[in-house]
């Protein structure tokens, strides 16, 4: 009816509803309708959750723990959370006053922005990356300002840091967010990277936050934490979604200085209360029993990505070789003249594969398309099998 929607317009927070959907949700949506496609679209590992970790949730149903917990998760999590971080990353955060577990990576991030963002703050955003860092900013009224990372091979780096800052006015800045290994790049920092991003934080007084969910998938070199560099100016978010295959069960966590914790913990509870009790003993059970549960997967997408980015660059599709997570960063050619929408639309109608256009993650992505290879292999040998016989006629259209 008109009037009740003209009568909506008026009720709904008009912030919200300007913002569309997630887009990167919205293709692989679209392309999913379409039969016989091969989804490369998100970013959903193919693997099952360990049999022990669902054996700790099962267990806790069973063991009648369905009462409310503290609001930071129950403290043996906070606890493995804390020795997790330690055992692999050098990292010393004490569990009653530094660690919060949360529903998921996301709402650590929804979390964290949201106690940390004054109205008119500006939040620097490395880009490309995952596309719900800058709504979230802007919901809480700050300021995103994508920063386009392409000409430096997806990094941030301390130059150009302070570039933006500069031009920003460094005194408006209150953090800038990383995301590494990186989606929808893979690419990861060095420590000599960090250190050098690191110096400029450090110096200007702004915060990092610092999104490592694909810390367990690194291939080529250990993983550095922008935490174990400067832990007093950096919040540092985390979860089980990817390492253990528990996109589901929505266990994040974030961590950092006490007093910041204190207040990202408010709203935080404010916004879930507290986790799902079956969801919290199985990342215990993931964290205290199963912490080499990620290697196998590790070993699987290496070999996957070992085979799909040399077939990416052969057939004409430039692409950066990922240090990390499970995405393969592929530019399309010039010459077919079709921005990434447009040719992901066309390679899911005509060839039946579904990949995610590069736009949908910010500065920098036009002109790119993102590939899961969470993936079987088989699925993948055909997908390129398929993008070969697209591409060939793709170019012999151009060509005429």
């Amino acid at each position: 009816m008109p009037e009740l929607d003209a009568r909506l317009k008026t009720i709904v927070n008009q912030k919200i509803q300007a913002m569309g959907a997630s887009q990167i949700r919205a293709f692989a949506q679209k392309f999913d309708q379409i039969p016989g496609i091969i989804k490369l679209t998100l970013g959903e590992p193919d693997f099952n959750v360990p049999e022990h970790v669902k054996a700790a949730a099962i267990r806790s149903i069973q063991d009648n723990r369905s009462h409310y917990t503290d609001q930071r998760g129950i403290l043996e999590l906070r606890q493995a959370i804390s020795h997790y971080l330690q055992q692999r990353f050098q990292l010393t955060y004490d569990a009653n006053t530094e660690i919060v577990a949360t529903v998921g990576a996301s709402e650590a991030i929804f979390s964290v922005l949201g106690s940390l963002i004054n109205p008119g703050d500006k939040v620097l955003v490395a880009t490309p990356t995952f596309a719900l860092y800058w709504p979230v900013i802007s919901i809480f009224g700050g300021i995103p300002i994508q920063v386009d990372t392409t000409a430096d091979g997806f990094r941030l780096t301390g130059n150009h840091l302070q570039k933006v800052l500069d031009r920003e006015g460094a005194a408006t800045v209150k953090a800038v967010i990383l995301n590494f290994p990186g989606n929808p790049t893979g690419v990861t920092y060095d420590r000599a990277q960090l250190q050098d991003v690191a110096a400029v934080v450090k110096r200007q007084g702004i915060y990092v936050i610092t999104d490592e969910i694909y810390a367990e998938l690194t291939y080529d070199q250990p993983h550095v934490s922008m935490a174990k560099l400067l832990p007093e100016q950096t919040i540092l978010i985390n979860g089980l979604s990817k390492s253990h295959a528990m996109t589901g069960y929505r266990i994040g966590y974030f961590a950092g200085p006490a007093e910041l914790i204190k207040t990202v913990s408010k709203l935080h509870g404010f916004v879930v209360t507290c986790p799902s009790n079956p969801a919290q003993y199985a990342a215990l059970a993931a964290l205290t029993h199963g912490l080499d549960d990620s290697l196998r997967m590790r070993q699987t997408y290496q070999h996957r990505r070992d085979y799909v980015v040399p077939e990416l660059n052969r057939l004409g599709y430039a692409t950066t070789m990922p240090s990390g997570a499970f995405y393969a960063f592929a530019k399309i050619p010039p010459e077919f003249g079709l921005d990434s929408v447009t040719f992901a639309t066309k390679l899911a109608e005509e060839a039946l594969v579904g990949v995610t256009p590069g736009s949908c993650f910010g500065a920098g992505g036009e002109g790119y398309v993102r590939l899961s290879y969470a993936s079987s292999m088989t699925d993948l040998k055909e997908a390129m099998r398929r993008l070969a016989v697209f591409t060939a006629n793709l170019r012999e259209h151009v060509l005429n």
